[in-house]
């Protein structure tokens, strides 16, 4: 069968909004798709694995990097820099494996400039009180930097309107269900399908 190139897969979301569980599940389900490891500066956590979470890189490495253009879409948050790597982010995909970058809307403004044929889906909490509920059950952050989040989605989630695709993740089977609808209806468009499917068209087609 003919490998048929991937395709690159936006995926934002306000913090909160669950965006983190709904790929990971996605992922655990879909063997054909992979998630981009973004380079950054900041330190590794207790628990993470370079090269798994992140690409854990000093700021004169990424500035080097960045130097080379090597980054499909870059970012300073905070004190930390993060970026994609366009480099394999292309080899993954002339692999045939979907792939997601789990961006914000900054991000993926860059992206589309650079390729515009990719997908993007924005995920959407059920309600403003269901975000504050969710970050708050955390039981991270202290009421200020919970109150500086909300203020931080309610400008996030004006930017729905760039996306393709909406999911709401009001319940996370549903919403799961919803994701996985969007790559699989995506796969059987008509270009990828002639390209997976060449000998059989051919076939039909005598």
């Amino acid at each position: 069968m003919t490998v048929t190139t991937g395709t690159l897969y936006i995926v934002s979301a306000p913090s909160g909004a669950g965006k983190t569980s709904l790929v990971k599940a996605l992922l655990d389900s879909e063997p054909h798709i992979r998630v981009s490891v973004s380079h950054t500066t900041r330190a590794m956590r207790p628990g993470e694995t370079n090269g798994v979470n992140y690409h854990f890189v000093s700021r004169e490495q990424f500035t080097a990097m960045l130097d080379h253009n090597d980054f499909l879409e870059h970012a300073q948050v905070f004190d930390n820099l993060y970026g994609t790597s366009q480099q394999w982010v292309e080899k993954t995909l002339a692999e045939g494996f979907d792939l997601i970058l789990e961006i914000d809307w900054q991000g993926a403004q860059q992206v589309r400039k650079l390729m515009p044929q990719a997908k993007s889906i924005f995920i959407l909490p059920p309600t403003q009180e269901a975000l504050r509920h969710r970050l708050t059950n955390r039981g991270q952050d202290s009421s200020e930097i919970i109150e500086r989040r909300m203020h931080d989605a309610v400008s996030e989630m004006s930017h729905y309107v760039e996306y393709d695709y909406l999911v709401i993740n009001d319940d996370f089977a549903h919403a799961l269900s919803d994701l996985k609808a969007i790559f699989r209806a995506n796969k059987l468009r008509q270009e990828p399908q002639q390209q997976r499917h060449a000998g059989l068209l051919s076939e039909l087609l005598v």
